[in-house]
């Protein structure tokens, strides 16, 4: 599908990576890693030819079809979510509007033995041929499918996307992506604003999906559940195993250990036909020899060692002061957002010491409850921080607050105290600022590199309960790893807001899942709350022809009510059956009627009474589609 040879892309003068050659064939699914600013993102823009390179070739299969999820998108104002993510379906919705178009002139010209008559016909035939192998009669209900899947509710279809926050529109984005059967998908950090159960369902879709894949994430969980190859971006080269990412670490130490006990090997060799160059050649008897061996050492090509980039961070999160044994008392929280209520009702007792991760869909209040427990928003009810408690607080867009013309230390140092002043430069070094790249602007800086900065501002304040939302957003798996690390050291109150399965593994102790504007407490770690939230989703799925009963119903009561629903959901589905066969057997005898029409137009139409019956069929195919929408409406309501 791509072949890609001793690519180079420089940056004023300095290469970024060179001479990286691979191949891609479908089925490919690599994960393409590496630090913040090796060149991934970039590697991405070369790839979909958003950018050029330096130099280096690329050869595409012949019409092969490209998707790139960006990081930066742009759409059109005044769309609804459907309306935006049929746009992913260009070349059918132009069909439809000529089809439209055609069935309009049919309907209303009466010359019917004229040779434009006849040609519209033919038109007829050609566009629902190609409308059908386009996947005309089913793009609609696919694209339900995976806006539901990454977690957009019907009620949101005929919203506008301007009303939607940057996380959602990527949604909508990457949901355009995934129904484009593109060949190659090419996607830039997939999950950065996905929640858990979003990220589980995207998994799924990759796994089956019938074509090639490059993706840069930074989700370990989520390179081993959808990679079959890896691709590690690191100091200007490439290193490529056909493994996922775990199994890749295992087989690259393996063989750096092998290239680093070949080099002893040759080193020793080496040292050894020196020592008998430099005995012989001072013989005359032996410098023939000597000469020999000399020519031997100059033919002897040096085993060299994969280098690692092994700069991390380096991170120590200390407690200011020791807080009282309550940190967080809340009774009867409330919030709504005009006439969403996200939260209400909510009741909650956080205590000293305590590792929690709030986790649920987006848009069930998670960040909404950490704001207001900074006091950043207002809310109803009561809230109320412990005796000596103060919070850190790492806001979800938090790196999105720096001021784009200042540099990385003028940054730091408007932050700054009296106190910590003079040891700027050196937290700057341990969060990988360090010499020239203290006087970068904060607009050029990547993703990973806004990040660690406000990480790194966020040390300067004193604190004892540290709240993060999704603070691994654009960090790369070392940094991570540098920072779980450090939250797991942390000696405070810990509460992290995260769709990062494997960094909350083993951090938290505690769940808060937020669901329909409640919190509900899960006494365990992710895979805990994983394993309980599958139960109770199969349980609801069982519930769901269950109508709601008072509580004093009797049992027996509520299976007979729910037997007559299962009745009624029978009878609806055998019509909605029995529908769908009646539409495919008229458009059948319709396209049939048409290539007769095409094949021998003035025989066929010359049959009595022809046109009536003909715009019989096409008006019963119409009545039999509008019932069908009433009745899968109703077959809707009991889901």
């Amino acid at each position: 599908m791509l072949n890609v040879h001793n690519l180079t892309v420089s940056f004023m003068g300095t290469d970024l990576f060179s001479g990286i050659t691979f191949k891609l064939n479908k089925g490919d699914r690599i994960g393409l890693i590496g630090k913040n600013g090796a060149g991934k993102s970039t590697l991405l823009k070369v790839l979909s030819k958003d950018i050029e390179s330096s130099g280096g070739t690329m050869a595409f299969d012949k019409d092969v079809r490209i998707g790139f999820l960006r990081q930066d998108i742009d759409f059109v104002q005044g769309r609804t979510i459907l309306e935006e993510a049929y746009q992913a379906f260009e070349e059918i919705k132009e069909i439809e509007l000529k089809l439209d178009e055609i069935n309009t002139q049919l309907a209303t010209r009466t010359d019917y033995e004229s040779d434009a008559y006849s040609q519209l016909i033919h038109d007829l035939t050609d566009f629902q041929e190609r409308y059908e192998l386009l996947g005309g009669y089913n793009y609609q209900g696919d694209t339900e499918k995976i806006l539901q899947g990454l977690g957009f509710q019907r009620e949101d279809f005929d919203k506008l996307t301007d009303t939607f926050s940057g996380g959602w529109r990527m949604r909508i984005e990457l949901a355009k992506l995934l129904l484009q059967n593109n060949d190659i998908l090419l996607l830039d950090e997939p999950t950065n604003h996905l929640d858990i159960e979003s990220i589980i369902w995207l998994e799924n879709f990759l796994k089956s999906y019938a074509g090639a894949i490059v993706l840069v994430s930074h989700d370990k969980m989520f390179l081993d559940n959808v990679t079959n190859r890896t691709i590690e971006i690191s100091l200007g080269q490439i290193y490529d195993y056909k493994k996922p990412y775990s199994q890749f670490l295992l087989l690259r130490a393996e063989i750096k250990e092998k290239q680093l006990q070949a080099q002893k090997n040759q080193e020793k060799e080496i040292k050894q036909k020196q020592q008998l160059i430099n005995k012989f050649k001072a013989k005359a008897s032996k410098a023939s020899m000597a000469q020999s061996l000399m020519k031997q050492l100059d033919k002897v090509e040096l085993i060299e060692v994969d280098q690692d980039d092994n700069a991390a961070m380096n991170v120590r999160f200390a407690i200011s002061k020791e807080p009282g044994k309550i940190i967080v008392e809340a009774e009867n929280l409330s919030k709504s957002y005009g006439d969403k209520d996200v939260l209400e009702g909510v009741d909650l007792l956080i205590e000293r010491n305590s590792k929690i991760a709030f986790v649920g869909q987006n848009g069930q209040g998670k960040s909404t409850l950490a704001k207001m427990m900074v006091g950043e928003i207002p809310f109803e009810g009561h809230l109320k921080l412990g005796h000596n408690v103060e919070v850190g607080y790492f806001a979800q867009n938090q790196s999105e607050y720096l001021p784009p013309e200042k540099t990385v230390l003028e940054i730091m140092e408007d932050a700054a105290t009296d106190s910590n002043r003079m040891r700027v430069r050196d937290m700057l070094g341990s969060f990988l600022f360090g010499g020239d790249a203290v006087d970068k602007k904060a607009k050029v800086l990547s993703g990973g590199e806004r990040n660690r900065l406000a990480l790194c501002k966020l040390l300067l304040q004193p604190f004892n309960v540290l709240i993060m939302d999704e603070p691994t957003n654009h960090l790369d798996i070392a940094s991570k790893t540098v920072l779980k690390e450090a939250l797991n050291n942390f000696n405070g109150t810990l509460i992290v807001v995260s769709h990062d399965r494997e960094f909350l593994q083993g951090l938290t102790t505690t769940v808060y899942g937020f669901k329909d504007k409640e919190i509900k407490e899960y006494l365990g770690d992710i895979d805990y709350f994983l394993e309980q939230h599958k139960m109770e989703s199969l349980r609801d799925a069982e519930k769901r022809t269950v109508v709601a009963e008072d509580k004093d119903t009797s049992k027996k009561e509520a299976y007979q009510f729910s037997k007559e629903q299962e009745k009624e959901l029978k009878k609806l589905n055998n019509r909605l059956s029995k529908i769908e066969t009646e539409i495919a057997d008229l458009e059948t005898e319709i396209k049939k009627i048409d290539l007769e029409l095409a094949q021998n137009y003035d025989e066929v139409s010359s049959k009595p009474n022809f046109f009536e019956t003909y715009k019989a069929k096409k008006a019963k195919v119409d009545t039999l589609l509008e019932e069908w929408e009433k009745v899968e409406e109703q077959v809707s309501a009991f889901s």
